[in-house]
């Protein structure tokens, strides 16, 4: 599949916060709602990711009502909490523009140079582009074009729920990041989110909520 690269200025990029999980590891609470540092999770990826897109839309399948205030919420078109696939697929479905980003609703510190990078990555025939943390894909921190959904919808129709199986057939550029190497931190756990907080600097630490 050949994608005609956008042309300067830059083009127009749509955000989707992947918050449909369970959440089984925090305990079922909705992920997007834990407070940290005084605020909830998906505020701090707010702060980070609107400077840098076109639109946020947020990817839910419950407290919708609660995310609504902040931005669009979509919800997976599957049923059953099928992954962060299932959110790509209702994110590339919903969005107003081609180039759409997907990042977690627990990563509190994205790269707030992270669409400019992502942007530079693209060549003539780029399906997709994937942060790489220095160690490891981050394959939930993704830009798509969403001539992508019909090969999406193929796979989860086949049964497929890994990421990074689904993205390794199409044309993928990797950009690296090991130069913010807790840029993509996931608080997936109570103990993960403490031991984070406890290294924020102080002045981050004790803000409280707006």
């Amino acid at each position: 599949m050949k994608i005609k690269t956008p042309t300067r200025p830059p083009f127009p990029v749509s955000a989707v916060i992947l918050a449909g999980g369970r959440a089984s590891r925090m305990g079922g609470d909705d992920k997007g709602w834990v407070p940290l540092a005084g605020k909830p999770l998906i505020a701090h990826v707010l702060e980070r990711l609107c400077p840098q897109v076109d639109e946020v839309l947020i990817n839910a399948n419950r407290s919708e009502e609660r995310y609504r205030v902040l931005a669009p919420v979509i919800a997976d078109r599957r049923a059953d909490f099928q992954g962060p696939l299932a959110g790509m697929e209702a994110g590339l479905g919903a969005a107003r523009h081609d180039w759409v980003l997907f990042v977690p609703c627990d990563g509190p510190a994205l790269p707030r140079d992270l669409v400019a990078r992502f942007r530079a990555a693209i060549g003539p025939d780029t399906e997709l582009v994937v942060a790489h943390d220095g160690e490891r894909l981050q394959p939930v921190v993704a830009l798509l074009h969403r001539a992508l959904l019909p090969s999406l919808q193929l796979a989860l129709a086949s049964g497929e729920r890994k990421t990074g199986a689904w993205f390794a057939r199409h044309q993928m550029a990797v950009v690296p990041f090991a130069d913010q190497p807790d840029a993509f931190i996931n608080l997936n756990s109570p103990l993960e989110l403490a031991d984070y907080e406890a290294r924020l600097p102080p002045t981050t630490a004790h803000q409280t909520a707006p």
